[in-house]
């Protein structure tokens, strides 16, 4: 197994759980997203990115860190060169680091991107830290949530058989429309299990940040 951190731009707020999470990962910075190296303690062995917002300080602070540049007008993401360099490494799981804040496009790409990875099998998750996000396409168990954390399902499609257990309010084998609340602000009770008979979903969970 080889666990790689790509930092990405948006808020991150460390904590002793991310920093268990982040420990033995290889790190690659994806442009803005090095602003997180020295927040958490991290020495990327790659800076991948157009790097035309990075300021000087950065530039001169992380110098001897390798660069991957790349042209402004390109037709992927900083983020998704960063990906692809680390599946090109030898990568097996990945923790997206940050990506949770600033633009609501980013943001929503960001999201895309954990149910396109879900749907390759890619052992996947984002996190600020306080906050995090996972694809569900087919199965999925959390078991590091503690009774009381928060939880939410956001459809990206219809969600048909779509199951749920280890929460305050379970559900089993139910339809759930795109562009409703309905699955929003559950209640963990213990470990969670989820599954769908089709359709795609994005996970938000709220766990206790200060845990490790």
């Amino acid at each position: 197994m080889s666990k790689f951190a790509i930092l990405l731009g948006g808020d991150v707020t460390p904590s002793p759980r991310l920093a268990r999470q982040l420990d033995g990962a290889r790190v690659i910075a994806a442009d803005g997203g090095m602003e997180h190296a020295t927040l958490l303690k991290l020495v990327p062995e790659l800076w991948v990115g157009d790097f035309d917002s990075t300021p000087q300080k950065l530039a001169d602070h992380w110098r001897n860190v390798p660069r991957q540049s790349h042209p402004v007008e390109k037709d992927a993401s900083d983020g998704e060169l960063a990906i692809s360099e680390a599946f090109r490494r030898g990568a097996t799981s990945l923790i997206l680091v940050g990506g949770m804040g600033g633009q609501l496009d980013h943001i929503l790409v960001h999201a895309g991107m954990l149910i396109a990875l879900a749907r390759r099998g890619i052992d996947v998750f984002m996190t600020s830290g306080l906050e995090e996000a996972r694809g569900l396409t087919q199965e999925l168990e959390l078991d590091d949530l503690n009774p009381g954390n928060r939880i939410s399902i956001l459809p990206f499609t219809d969600l048909t058989g779509f199951t749920i257990t280890g929460v305050k309010w379970p559900l089993g084998k139910r339809q759930v429309k795109l562009g409703t609340a309905f699955t929003l602000a559950n209640v963990a009770t213990g470990p969670v299990k989820m599954s769908l008979t089709s359709g795609s979903a994005v996970v938000v969970t709220y766990p206790d940040a200060k845990r490790v």
